[in-house]
């Protein structure tokens, strides 16, 4: 594996549910400082891959590697260079905004004063430094949803996933929080990974790879993909790779099992 341009490297990664194959044997990179878009209809395989590079499951065979961490080999440490931002909420709204993120820095064995001082970068970052003393209960859903950017940010990761990340927020919410994202990537040079089904958020991907039946149909810049496919949006091309038929939803919640390996 390439160490110095890579942060993510998948190799023939497959995972299979008792005989069926959600993963099938997929490969790709992802580059350092990349916002890399990993796009698929509804039970296309994005979210078991994701499960599988955040060490939630196990792969079947082939082997993947984060921050030149072995998933399966070397899970703890592939945690401690990752950031998660779910798609479910995973806030508890009994403690302030504060007390959230201390938590979360508790559970990565940060010193006590390395905590107080990013947490409070994080929450300027986010603009909720002023609100880190309210419940969470509080907050509206686009205030929610910036304070777990905030905590996902806590410990300073080389990478970030986000799992549909401005999902159910109003325009102006979602146009703030990629201006966080984006902040953030160009100032530490934080890798994205991202799944969404706004095409329009998927524009300001460098890659997106699309998958569908659990192998990857195509990868490329979102550019490149409208012209390969003459289409001039890329929900166009998205349409015309997958079809247009409806699919089931998919339901499971990441953040449970995350939380029990943590």
């Amino acid at each position: 594996m390439n160490t110095t341009t890579e942060i993510i490297k998948v190799e023939n990664l497959k995972r299979k549910f008792n005989g069926f194959t959600a993963v099938d044997s997929i490969s790709f990179a992802v580059k350092k400082g990349e916002v890399f878009g990993f796009l698929g209809p509804n039970g296309a395989g994005k979210t078991t891959t994701i499960n599988m590079l955040c060490t939630l499951l196990r792969p079947t065979s082939g082997q993947a590697f984060v921050a030149c961490c072995d998933v399966a080999k070397e899970p703890n440490r592939v945690r401690k260079e990752i950031g998660i931002i779910f798609q479910d909420p995973s806030l508890d709204d009994r403690l302030t905004a504060e007390d959230n993120l201390k938590f979360h820095g508790y559970l990565y064995n940060m010193d006590h004063r390395v905590i107080e001082a990013r947490i409070k970068d994080v929450l300027t970052l986010v603009e909720l430094y002023d609100r880190r003393k309210d419940y969470v209960k509080k907050f509206s859903g686009g205030m929610k949803r910036r304070l777990e950017i905030a905590r996902g940010l806590l410990h300073q990761p080389k990478l970030l996933f986000l799992d549909e990340p401005t999902l159910g927020l109003d325009p102006q919410t979602r146009a703030h929080i990629w201006e966080y994202i984006l902040k953030m990537r160009q100032e530490h040079n934080l890798s994205i990974f991202m799944t969404t089904h706004y095409m329009q958020e998927a524009e300001v991907c460098d890659r997106v790879a699309i998958i569908d039946h659990g192998k990857i149909v195509d990868l490329d810049a979102p550019a490149n993909l409208k012209s390969k496919y003459n289409e001039t949006t890329l929900e166009g091309v998205f349409l015309k790779i997958t079809g247009k038929d409806i699919r089931p939803q998919a339901g499971e919640s990441a953040w449970t099992q995350w939380m029990r390996r943590t």
